[in-house]
């Protein structure tokens, strides 16, 4: 894909999404124009989340690396309670897959503009899931880094970058770039899998479960995983998750430590744990409903700062898409990036 193309995409199916707040059309063009054609991403365009993007340390490894920037995307808007849709410059961003449903967020506008094909890459952050419920509601690929590899302004320490991408493959030039290492070889498999269905304390969509059940086989019978015979129990974070971005982090500490405890113990004995990505799936635009926290089975690895993917897995019977959530070692990230390459060859999904 060239800035061209790109901006001819946006400027025919972004009045429908509404993924973008600002297109630099002209901007575009002449630094698209203008790059050194040796740089490794010399005239790829990306997209950048929201206004501030283009100053985040991944944009402007990226703008060095050669790709150019074609515009910010959207995120919620001022005073929204439940993060998971965004306000773009034609209206609410709307899912690809189902207009009448939220793309998820915050990182909303990235994963609709590379679920479109108006992007070949976006920026994001995720603090709760703000990447990977997104990634997983527009059947795109996402990456939350370790927490603390890359600069972020976020003083909590819960949020963490990471990139939206069509397929796994597609990001290993943003890890390149960004600083956080070199594509590896191809890991050896099967690779020691813990799959949890809810992480022993989510109520979730059966449906959902389902099909990310069904993903998880096709990487058994493919040979990418072999599953243990542990589960995955840890303590819901809600509070403690409340609690740190609050300014109040003691009060979440003994949770938060017996988490980490226990995911120690697990990834002394495994490689990969595998979830789905949310326990519901795409939601209207007036929202999930009172108590339902699409963040569930995200937002415990914000806290822990484990890296974590979500991997398109397939549709419910309503069209809409379901994630598969990988979660690797801590700093092992382009280890994950590499497992879920080779996990993705085997979840090619149709939608029904």
């Amino acid at each position: 894909m060239d800035v061209a193309r790109a901006l001819e995409t946006i400027g025919r199916l972004d009045p429908g999404l509404s993924a973008f707040v600002e297109v630099w059309g002209e901007r575009a063009l002449e630094q698209g124009r203008a790059v050194d054609r040796g740089l490794p991403l010399a005239g790829m365009p990306f997209a950048v989340k929201g206004r501030a993007g283009l100053r985040s340390h991944a944009a402007r490894r990226l703008v060095a690396a050669g790709a150019v920037p074609v515009g910010s995307t959207s995120v919620p808007g001022p005073g929204t309670y439940w993060q998971t849709w965004g306000l773009g410059a034609h209206g609410p961003t709307r899912n690809p897959w189902r207009a009448d449903r939220t793309p998820g967020g915050s990182s909303a506008g990235s994963a609709v503009a590379v679920a479109a094909g108006m992007a070949a890459l976006a920026t994001g952050s995720d603090g709760a899931g703000s990447l990977r419920i997104p990634a997983a509601w527009c059947g795109v690929f996402g990456l939350k880094t370790t927490n603390g590899l890359l600069p972020s302004p976020d003083r909590t320490g819960l949020a963490s970058a990471g990139v939206l991408t069509r397929t796994a493959a597609d990001a290993r030039a943003y890890l390149r770039c960004v600083g956080a290492g070199e594509a590896e070889s191809a890991p050896d498999l099967p690779l020691r899998a813990v799959w949890s269905p809810d992480l022993g304390f989510a109520d979730v969509d059966q449906e959902v479960l389902a099909v990310a059940r069904a993903a998880v086989e096709r990487l058994v019978s493919a040979g990418v995983v072999r599953p243990s015979a542990r589960g995955a129990s840890l303590l819901d974070p809600a509070e403690a998750w409340t609690a740190v971005r609050a300014g109040r982090a003691a009060e979440g500490a003994a949770v938060r430590e017996e988490n980490d405890r226990r995911l120690d113990a697990l990834f002394a004995g495994a490689d990969l744990l595998i979830t789905p990505t949310t326990p519901n799936r795409p939601h209207g635009h007036d929202g999930p409903g009172p108590d339902v926290y699409s963040t569930a089975l995200t937002w415990v690895f914000n806290l822990s700062g484990h890296p974590a993917a979500s991997l398109p897995a397939g549709f419910t019977s309503d069209g809409c898409p379901v994630g598969l959530q990988l979660v690797a070692p801590r700093g092992a990230d382009v280890s994950l990036l590499e497992i879920s390459v080779a996990a993705q060859r085997h979840l090619i999904t149709v939608r029904p």
